[in-house]
């Protein structure tokens, strides 16, 4: 069976203003206008990179639609989702915490959640073995009022929610390799125990003071919420490790019928978000290692749903790494791979291995069927 392949021309016009990496810009506190990092070059240049290198003619085409209101107010409050709604009428504003927006970009971050949707319909009704959404605004940072971090509406919750009332699904995980903590999918389903939500991150990056193991959900969803912070300068050893000793086992103990993953491409060693190490040998590395646990629970569904990334240049090798991991087929080669893969401190780390082990130990507290 096919994977197949979210995209949009209107992703790419979802409008972030001008800014100093992420910082709006104004002579008052002298941050000179420039390109905001979430700008639409990383994710233009991963479409563009899939085209040169014939990958997308093996990918088959999901047309997105834009979410209904219903479908985001599963997750969102309706006053959140009316003031998005009444700033993007106007002249834009700012979603909620270092989200800025243009006008009209209201409608283009329905179209985000509503492209997650069509992934998790296209997969659930085998038209597609998975899917690569790749959508813009990201999603993952986005609470019940608010959005925050480049992020209007909580995308993969939104699309974890559909997949529950449209299909009926009864056990829906979220798996967040941004390296960002997603603490919108956690809060949003932090009392649920029908949602699995593992997020790692870069321990104590965005949001501040987010994202600890000590976070494991509440009342009935106690358990059903696995944070694996890695410490700043973790490599592909550290999270080759974290899926093996932790995603794998926790998705196996819990029986997803559906597996959503966050993609964010920022824990890259070239990003300027973050400080990590990752490259795309590596991100092949988690992506394969989360298609095979799919294969053994829930008959391979996987929808992958862009979040992160803001290496002009890396993040479409990354990208590219998945979408073919998922497709079962090789490409061109990453021309960045050998100098990242050469980093020092590429190997698993003793600090990084303790952080690891703490989250190892949630495993046993997951819900299982």
């Amino acid at each position: 069976m096919a994977t197949g392949f979210v995209c949009d021309e209107r992703y790419f016009w979802w409008d972030t203003r001008s800014a100093g990496l992420f910082m709006p810009s104004h002579p008052a506190i002298g941050v000179e206008p420039d390109a905001h990092a979430e700008g639409p070059a990383t994710k233009r240049r991963f479409r563009n990179l899939l085209e040169l290198s014939g990958m997308l003619k093996q990918l088959t085409p999901v047309e997105p639609r834009e979410a209904t209101v219903a479908e985001v107010a599963r997750c969102h409050s309706m006053e959140h989702i009316e003031r998005m709604k009444a700033l993007s009428d106007d002249n834009g504003g700012d979603a909620g915490e270092l989200t800025p927006f243009a006008p009209g970009g209201y409608e283009i971050a329905l179209l985000a959640a509503g492209g997650v949707i069509a992934a998790v319909d296209a997969v659930v009704a085998g038209t597609v073995r998975n899917a690569y959404a790749l959508v813009r605004p990201p999603g993952h940072h986005a609470e019940r009022d608010r959005g925050r971090g480049f992020c209007m509406f909580a995308n993969c919750t939104i699309a974890a929610r559909h997949a529950q009332a449209a299909h009926g699904l009864k056990r829906v995980a979220v798996v967040d390799w941004d390296v960002h903590h997603g603490n919108g999918t956690q809060w949003l389903t932090y009392d649920d125990p029908s949602v699995l939500a593992i997020s790692l991150h870069q321990y104590e990056n965005f949001p501040p003071d987010s994202g600890y193991v000590t976070e494991n959900g509440e009342g009935a969803g106690k358990g059903a919420n696995v944070n694996v912070p890695l410490p700043a300068g973790s490599g592909v050893g550290a999270y080759t490790a974290a899926f093996e000793r932790v995603v794998i086992p926790a998705l196996r103990r819990f029986r997803p019928e559906l597996i959503i993953v966050a993609s964010g491409l920022d824990a890259s060693a070239y990003d300027p978000l973050a400080r990590m190490m990752m490259h795309s040998d590596g991100f092949r590395d988690i992506c394969a290692q989360i298609l095979a646990v799919a294969d053994e629970v829930c008959d391979g569904r996987v929808v992958v749903a862009h979040e992160g990334g803001y290496s002009q240049v890396y993040v479409a090798f990354c990208g590219l790494a998945v979408v073919e991991t998922m497709a079962g087929v090789r490409t061109i080669d990453d021309p960045y791979l050998a100098m990242a893969a050469g980093l020092g401190g590429q190997d698993l780390q003793p600090h990084q291995d303790a952080m690891i082990a703490e989250a190892e130990a949630l495993v046993a507290n997951v819900p299982a069927p």
